[in-house]
């Protein structure tokens, strides 16, 4: 069954006179993204526990994958589709933060592939802000529809 998971997308900046938005992106961990940049950021998100309300779930994955606690309001965004056939739901939310601070947590993964030896990597290796116009070069494609949603609901076109 395909996995559901769910995030948050934070912004700052100021829509008017001028916008100067800039939303912050996330890397993956581990070494499959580790030499990989453009095309490969992210909304911290995660999946969803069963039973758990998908806001609920990416408030928490959130604040396990950058250690900050998001604060209301939250505006919709909707859901993607990855390759993998998971669904993404997200929201953005205005917030900020020095991303050189943001601690994720860490998975545990078999590495090198069929070594036998267990290695422990951040879920998320670093976090960047990011003006619209580079985040829509740096984002897994995947979630580029999420960056078009929230600049239409945002009102920077």
């Amino acid at each position: 069954m395909p996995k559901i998971s769910a995030g948050l997308l934070m912004y700052r900046g100021r829509t008017a006179p001028r916008p100067s938005l800039e939303v912050l992106l996330t890397h993956p961990g581990g070494p499959f993204w580790k030499n990989k940049d453009d095309g490969a950021w992210m909304i911290p998100k995660g999946e969803v526990e069963e039973g758990e309300e998908l806001l609920a779930a990416a408030i928490r994955e959130f604040t396990e994958e950058t250690g900050l606690v998001p604060i209301e309001p939250f505006l919709g965004l909707g859901q993607v589709k990855h390759k993998s056939g998971k669904t993404v739901h997200a929201w953005a939310f205005q917030g900020d933060c020095d991303p050189a601070q943001i601690r994720s947590n860490t998975f545990e993964l078999e590495w090198p592939p069929k070594s036998g030896r267990k290695q422990e990597f951040p879920e998320i290796d670093r976090a960047e802000f990011f003006d619209l116009s580079t985040a829509r070069r740096k984002m897994l494609p995947a979630e580029l529809p999420l960056l078009d949603r929230f600049a239409l609901v945002i009102g920077d076109r």
